[in-house]
């Protein structure tokens, strides 16, 4: 076998980096060769010792020093040959004895002084880590002074070598064929030898013949040594391994424009370096720039030659050299120098410039540039594998020789650069794009942009690629778009989409491959074909490259291969991310990969943030970052699952080593909960596992999506029809759609896109004239495809009114497309041709030719018109929020509805909309400005699908020529206009578009000036609209304004007028500031014409006025009718909405709070003819609001419905009386003893009908009528009734009465049980409890338990127990009412517990139980914290000492009363200076030493467990509580300094100062033990600037000491700080005061 040379002899030093298959090659080659080394070492070995004596006499025949020189250099290349390998002992041996002439050879080598070194050829220092190398079998243990370095790496072959790496390949072959010239046992080897002395001496005489024979040996010997030390005297110049080195380096140079220069250096190294020139260290790329840049590399002379310099190429160059020992760059600058007076030819090729849309010519004047497209291409059908091309001829006038146009492809709004799938040429008149080897992923519309400088124009057109036929009949199309996501070490995921086709039969699944770089050899990654669209792919060599195929497989056989991915290295992301930010030279294919010495001993800890990043049926992915703790060494990870809920944790990984923080787990069972650790582990041992994920199951968390809805097919051309649908619902991560068509009738569907298309309309293209065909879609993301939507409607295939420009339509975009799309405006011209049509006259003529001042077709020529040589629309016509919601609510009307927007597509009656009007500016600033119109009042017979804007500048009143704003339509009125220029005057105009064409613009709007708003108060709101008008009420509704001012919008003022009224008769609708959108206007007067206008407000003021609304007639229209709530017998509340004037296109739409409902979870829409319900799934507190309905293209049908709370019980309440109706009863069951022991039952209900009936039934048990029993029914009464002839003791249990009335029911029940109920009824009725034991909590927030009782005496006792601990009650009970009560004051957890009530005398006894624990007990403490919280006083404001204190009293406080504080909105965090609290009854909030920032409405929240109660105060400034925050904000008070004790010898000086404030200044005074204290000689005090305070004693005495207090006062308040002060006398003048007294 064949192997790397660095390899033979060597084994690596990290085994870790190793393939298994590697590793056994190496070692079964190092076997063969020790082997035969060891077999020619002997034979070698007997002819030394035949001749001996020659090689004495011929020592003198060879160079001592070269011998040695050589033996060195052998050594050296052990890594490049085996003849100077350490297997080759008997070559050396041979040689050194004809060097030396020793007397007697020695089969190993022993240790010699005798080895000499050539100082000329010294060896490398040993390399760090390399393992030792040995120089025989026989000296295993001993180590050389010198190792070869070994480092990892692998040659990559690459397809479309240069001629350099040709030249490299043929000296590196020409290099390893002498190798093994000399491995093969021609060359020779020199090494040391030793003399052994105890050998004697033999001489031998030889005759001429041997003599001479021996002779021509030696000579030949001694050539066959110089040739191959010359030899590798030249290969090892370098040492063999060399990095790049700069020997010339390039130059600088200044030079004129027109002129030619060349940058020259050259480079040394081994191998031979790859030289790479750069501009601004960008790669020059010599095939985007024919003939601009020639670059050339001969016999190791590097150039760079730029040919005609221009301005632009003012840069800085490097060349930079690279080879696997590592890159050198070096650089020199060039500086393009211009004539005096020569044009800037920047003006036009400059990308950053806005001037002017002309162009500058040779002339000097200005002149527009004309681009336009002949020849074009069309739209273009091909199949997979076949050669495609894209032409067009462009004419550019005036044509300027000197400035070359920019030709640029693109595909769906995405840059084509040229690759080997993908060719571009341009010869000076035409552009072309080949696609040499078709696939499905080159589908989509393919953009020629040719631009001139600033100016620039498009055309577009749609390229379809079908499948390739497949091999096997009936198999699926290939996958497509694989792509390698999160690559690592030894893993990545690959990601694809799902073909269209799929050959008739569902596709099983998919099959992975994966191909080394450079290599043929393609390997299947799965065993099973895999259904979902994504495969993490294990198991790969680090530093490898990997390319990547997927086929798809069904049941009649496997799919042609896919297009393969792009190569991915298998890299560390860490490496990967450091290469791309230290950018070098072209990659060679060869990655080195190097580690450092490791950290011995070092056990790697657990890794952290371990997750699932994917699970499916198949497999789940785990995600982890390596652990901080793991030294130099390179881990790997061991990876650990169990099933959720055990501890039974089983490796993983026990074969395939993990280097990435990311791994596959397969073989799971479906449907089963798992848990997954890792651990980490290096040649120190295994380190602890990681915390473990949570429990997962193993199922597709990617659903398929659902089949889309609305199929709506419109024309479009002859050979074209433009299909939209809508999303389906709750669809997640969408890769695009399928679309398929079929003649009427057929039953054959073809596909019409093979590239799933991102959003919700395509153009289907290649249709029969005259045919009728059908559409459906699926849906397609990484779980599958989705059902088949339902069929549309038939269409025949003809062009639209226009010929087709209305169809609006190609794929929609994503990505880089919007670039396409986004239009802002630049300067003049540069898009005048892609301005709408506004001629209706021509939008009829379906024949008309389209020239610059058309509308252009949104994607190019789509059929046999449509063509556009303009900047297209290729992205869908936006539709409105309103629009969407009525889609989504007409997607749920039923089947086969006259009314529904299905029948849309029919439009016999239709036109183009009027214009719009009232064009306003609801904001500007310095390069933009925002616009808002009126919807048009003839909207044409069907809705507005969208407004084009135009705008002009207005110079000296002078308007110019019209631009367009926009080239895909807006749905809202409102739009932003970018890219204007400041101070410059404008006019505008605003056209409407729907299905039957763009009606004609409005009239100029008023000139208004581009200028930066600066006021403080909002801009006016927009879309300001008037609904539901009744004659004495209406609804106005209004968005909020664009400009919002220095400050938000608090709210907004609504005014009002009389239509003929002045201006000074506006008045203000509402006093306060609304919040709300929208206002309900009462108390108009029928017949009375209005307008009205909305104000917005911030904290600044009141802004300027909306535009006014239309005018407006109070009156209720014939025929109005109002939302009407309903509840069905099934208790199914609804809002109902119907409406006797709808045209074919209307719509019904219902709002929330006037907004659209987006979210319809909780409620189900459903519309048939011209009536609509709005129905609720389980109506509560988040459903409440306003809801109404308005119904489109009506003359403003609308009504709506207010749900409340109250309204909501009352519903509800309804709902369940409806849907589970009760017989009313007057009495419950009860139980009497007649005279003669017979025993009654009874009840009776209110009211009972016909069809009444009764069940009785004992224990569970139904009885009859018989001699027992005695059971009557009186349906005139209500009374039911039950006689039983005796009472006997096996009759105890419970009696049930159960009634039913038609779907109402009804039943009471009553139990005797054991010896008190059944024995008092056997005597007798005794006590007995009428009603069970509840409770209920007061209005002082106690809680009292109470029960009914009946029978009762004045003997009759009752005893509480709670626990079994009887309740000691201090008064006796006196059953008044019947009633037994027990009150709790104060009830609180510790008064958790099972209470029992128990009724006894000389009848019987009666007891009944209540356990107040668990949930029963979070029940009665959420009402007795409700109310509590209902109990709580508003807040109160008190001012303290430390600030201010806000506060609030209740009835009593518990801790499951949770408390907080609001202050502006935001939660309050506490902290030492604003803290809460409870002290007794009163809740407080404590304010320490309030700043400005303080003010503002606080908020006090009560939560029960589930109602928040609030009481709220205002410290904004305004109204009663703000002087005592004024009073605790500028009260004087001391702010710090002194302190609270001093202790200080007698004589000494006492010096306190200390800071106080107020505003206004305080006044200061001192107190010395509560009196008065001033100034004099010995104490002075200071008060300095107003907030300095001083005191000081120049000799402090006895005297001097007690209590010192300062006291600061302004209006606000007072505040009193304290100090003590304390003299002693020291020991010493103590005793001799003491002394002298004595």
């Amino acid at each position: 076998m064949s192997l790397p040379f660095y390899q033979r002899h060597h084994e690596h030093y990290d085994r870790a980096y190793r393939h298994k298959a590697l590793s056994s090659t190496v070692s079964q080659y190092q076997k063969e060769t020790k082997s035969k080394s060891a077999v020619y070492a002997q034979g070698s070995a007997a002819y030394a010792r035949g001749s001996a004596a020659y090689r004495h006499s011929s020592a003198a025949g060879f160079s001592l020093d070269s011998s040695a020189a050589y033996s060195h250099g052998s050594s050296s290349l052990s890594t490049s040959s085996a003849a100077y390998s350490h297997a080759s002992e008997s070559i050396n041996k041979l040689a050194a004895a004809y060097r030396l002439g020793s007397e007697a050879y020695s089969f190993g080598l022993k240790n010699s002084n005798l080895m000499i070194e050539d100082q000329s050829y010294k060896m490398s220092p040993k390399a760090k880590r390399a393992k030792q190398s040995l120089i025989s079998e026989d000296k295993e243990n001993e180590a050389l002074d010198y190792s070869v370095p070994i480092f990892t790496g692998r040659q990559v072959n690459i397809s479309g070598i240069t001629d350099t790496e040709e030249e490299r390949i043929k000296e590196s072959a020409a290099y390893v064929a002498k190798r093994n010239l000399f491995a093969t046992g021609e060359g020779v080897s020199v090494s040391k030898v030793a003399k052994t002395t105890s050998e004697e001496e033999h001489h031998e005489k030889k005759s001429r013949k041997v003599a001479i024979r021996e002779s021509a040996e030696r000579v030949a010997m001694k050539k066959t040594l110089e040739e191959t030390q010359a030899f590798h005297r030249k290969l090892n110049q370098d040492k063999l391994l060399h990095a790049p080195e700069f020997i010339i380096e390039p130059r600088s140079h200044t030079i004129w424009e027109k002129e030619n220069v060349r940058f020259n250096c050259s480079v040394a190294g081994w191998p031979e370096p790859r030289v790479t020139w750069y501009k601004n260290n960008v790669p020059i790329d010599v095939q985007a720039h024919p003939g601009k840049y020639i670059i050339q590399s001969r016999y190791g002379l590097h150039s760079l030659e730029i040919t005609e310099c221009e301005f632009d190429d003012t840069a800085q160059y490097h060349a930079s050299a690279m080879n696997v020992k590592g890159e050198v760059s070096v650089y020199a600058s060039l500086v393009v120098k211009r004539y005096k007076g020569e044009i800037d030819a920047s003006l036009l090729h400059g990308r950053n410039l806005s001037l002017s849309p002309f162009a500058v010519t040779p002339h000097g004047y200005a002149s527009r540039f004309e681009i336009s497209f002949v020849d074009k291409f069309d739209v273009a059908f091909g199949r997979e594998g076949e050669t495609m091309s894209l032409g067009c001829t462009v004419v550019i006038n005036p044509d300027i020789k000197r400035f070359k146009p920019d030709i640029e492809w693109y595909r769906n709004g995405v840059l084509i650069t040229p690759s080997k799938w993908v060719q571009m040429q341009w010869s000076g008149e035409r552009a072309s794009l080949t696609l040499t080897h078709a696939n499905k992923e080159d589908e989509g519309l393919y953009t020629l942009r040719v631009a001139m400088g600033e100016y620039y124009e498009e055309y577009s057109g749609y390229v379809f690629v079908r499948d390739a036929d497949a091999e096997i009949p009936g198999a699926p199309g290939a996958p497509l778009d694989v792509q390698c996501l999160d690559a690592n070490k030894d893993y990545v995921i690959v990601s694809w989409k799902q073909p269209a086709v799929d050959g008739g039969n569902p596709i099983l699944g998919y099959f992975i491959d994966r191909c080394e770089v450079g290599t043929s050899h393609w390997t299947q990654c799965n065993e099973n074909p895999v259904k979902f669209a994504r495969f993490p792919v294990t198991g790969l060599i680090e530093g490898r490259s990997y390319i990547f195929r997927v086929r798809a497989v069904n049941k009649a056989g496997v799919s042609l291969p896919s297009r393969v991915s792009e190569p991915v290295a298998a890299l560390d992301p860490a490496d990967r991310a450091r290469l791309r930010s230290h950018p070098s030279a072209p990659w060679t294919g060869q990655i080195i990969v190097t580690e450092e010495e490791p950290a011995e001993g070092v056990v790697p800890g657990p890794p952290t943030d371990l997750q699932v990043i994917e699970a499916t049926k198949n497999y789940v992915v785990l995600s982890w970052k390596p652990p901080g703790q793991r030294g130099h060494e390179g881990i790997m990870y061991f990876v650990e699952k169990c099933v959720a809920g055990t501890e039974d944790w089983q490796r993983v990984n026990t074969e395939i080593p993990v280097k990435s923080p990311r791994f596959a787990v397969f073989d799971l069972s479906e449907g089963k909960s798992y848990c997954f650790r890792v651990r980490c582990c290096n040649s120190a041992g295994i380190g602890e596992p990681s915390e473990a994920t949570e429990a997962t199951v193993v199922d597709d968390k990617l659903d398929i999506p659902k089949a889309p809805g609305r199929i709506m097919p419109t024309r479009n051309t002859d050979t074209s029809v433009v299909v939209t649908w809508t999303e389906p619902p709750d669809a997640k991560e969408l890769v695009g759609y399928y679309i398929e068509s079929s003649v009427e009738g057929s039953g054959r569907w073809e596909p019409c896109n093979n590239n799933p298309v991102k959003g919700t309309r395509f153009v289907c293209h290649g249709l029969s004239t005259g045919e009728k065909y059908i559409f459906r879609v699926r849906a397609v993301n990484a779980a599958g495809l989705s059902e088949f939507s339902q069929e549309s409607e038939p269409i025949e295939v003809k062009a639209a009114i226009g010929g087709g420009l209305l169809h609006g339509v190609c794929p929609e975009l994503s990505g880089k497309a919007a670039g396409l799309t986004d239009h802002t405006t630049s300067w003049e011209g540069m898009h005048e041709a892609s301005q709408p049509i506004f001629d209706t006259d021509a939008l009829l003529k379906c024949n008309a030719k389209f020239n610059r001042e058309t509308l252009p077709s949104s994607c190019g020529k789509l059929g046999s018109t449509g063509d556009s040589n303009t900047r297209g629309v290729v992205e869908d016509a936006v539709t409105s929020a309103p629009q969407k919601v009525a889609a989504k609510q007409a997607s749920k009307s039923r089947p086969g509805d006259l009314l529904t927007v299905e029948k849309v597509t029919k439009k016999k009656d239709t036109a183009a909309p009027s214009p719009p009007y009232d064009i306003v500016v609801l904001e500007s600033v310095r390069d933009s400005m925002v616009l808002g119109w009126k919807q048009p009042e003839a909207i044409g017979g069907t809705e507005i699908t969208g407004y084009y804007v135009n705008y002009r500048e207005v110079v000296d009143g002078v308007p110019g020529k019209w631009k367009e704003a926009n080239i895909k339509a807006v749905a809202d009125r409102a739009y932003r206009i970018e890219n204007l220029k400041e101070n410059m005057v404008y006019q505008f105009q605003v056209a409407a578009a729907n299905l039957a064409g763009v009606g004609a613009p409005s009239k100029p709007s008023k000139s208004f000036k581009c200028e930066e708003w600066t006021i403080a108060v909002p801009g006016p709101p927009h879309d300001v609209k008037c609904t539901e008008v009744r004659k004495d009420s209406l609804v106005l509704l209004w968005k909020e304004p664009v400009y919002s001012g220095r400050t938000p919008v608090v709210g907004y003022y609504v005014d009002m007028k009389e239509t003929e009224a002045k201006e000074e008769r506006w008045r203000s609708v509402n006093e306060k500031p609304l919040q709300k959108k929208y206002l309900k206007i009462g108390g108009l007067t029928q017949g009375v014409s209005y307008v009205f206008r909305v104000r917005a407000a911030n904290q600044a003021g009141v802004g300027k006025p909306s535009d006014v609304t239309d005018a407006v007639i109070a009156e209720t229209r014939p025929g109005t009718k109002e939302v009407v709530v309903d509840v069905d017998d099934n208790g199914v509340i609804s809002l109902n909405f119907e409406c006797d004037q709808m045209s074919p296109d209307s719509k019904f739409i219902w709002s929330k709070n006037y907004e659209p409902i987006e979210d319809d979870s909780r409620l189900n829409i459903d519309t048939k003819g011209g009536k609509s319900k709005l129905s609720f799934k389980n109506l509560g507190e988040d459903d409440l609001g306003i809801y109404s309905c308005i119904v489109t293209d009506t003359d403003g049908v609308s009504s709506s419905y207010t749900i409340d709370e109250e309204e909501m019980k009352r519903l509800l309440a309804l709902s369940h009386e409806r849907q589970f109706p009760t017989v009313p009863l007057i009495s419950e069951l009860a139980v009497e003893i007649l005279e003669k022991g017979e025993v009654r039952f009874w009840l009776q209900a209110e009211k009972l009908s016909g069809n009444a009936k009764a069940n009785f039934v004992f224990n569970d048990k139904e009885i009859f009528n018989g001699e027992k029993y005695k059971m009557k029914v009186d349906k005139n009464t209500g009374l039911v009734e039950m006689i039983m002839d005796k009472l006997e003791e096996k009759d105890e249990g419970t009696y049930t009465f159960q009634l039913q009335d038609g779907k109402a029911t009804n039943q009471s029940s009553l139990v005797l049980i054991g010896d008190g109920r059944l024995i008092c009824i056997m005597q007798g009725v005794g006590p007995h409890f009428v009603d069970k034991l509840g409770w209920e909590v007061t209005d002082e927030c106690n809680v009292m338990l109470k029960c009914k009782v009946a029978n009762i005496k004045k003997e009759t006792h009752i005893v509480w127990y709670k626990d079994d601990r009887e309740i000691m009650v201090d008064e006796e009970h006196d059953f008044k009412d019947g009633v037994c009560t027990l009150l709790i004051s104060e009830f609180s957890k510790k008064d958790a517990g099972t209470y029992e009530v128990i009724l006894k005398d000389d009848r019987g006894k009666d007891s009944s139980e209540l356990k107040l624990k668990d949930t029963a007990f979070a029940d009665l403490m959420n009402e007795v914290c409700r109310r509590i919280a209902l109990s709580a006083t508003d807040l109160k404001i008190q001012s303290t000492a430390e600030g201010i204190r806000l506060y609030s009293y209740v009835t009593y406080y518990v801790e499951d009363l949770r408390v907080g504080w609001v202050h502006n909105d935001t939660q309050i965090k506490f902290t030492d200076r604003m803290r809460t609290g409870v002290t007794g009854e009163q809740i407080w909030l404590q304010i320490n030493e309030p700043t400005p920032q303080d003010k503002g409405r606080y908020i006090m929240e009560l939560f029960d467990g589930s109602t928040t109660h609030t009481k709220t105060v205002d410290l904004s400034g305004q109204g009663r509580p703000f002087p005592l925050l004024t009073s605790s904000l500028y009260r004087a008070r001391v702010l710090g300094g002194l302190p609270d004790v001093v202790t200080i010898q007698e004589g000494k000086a006492l010096n306190l100062s200390c800071t106080v404030w107020g505003d206004p200044t305080p006044e200061v005074s001192w107190l010395k033990n509560e009196k008065s204290f001033v100034s004099d000689a010995n104490c002075i005090l200071r008060f300095e600037s107003g907030k300095n305070v001083s005191f000081s004693i120049s000799t402090v005495s006895t005297q001097d000491s007690g209590k010192y207090s300062i006291v600061v006062k302004n209006k606000y308040g007072t505040e009193t700080s304290d100090v003590t002060v304390s003299v002693y006398i020291p020991e010493e003048e103590r005793e001799s005061e003491q002394e002298k007294k004595q």
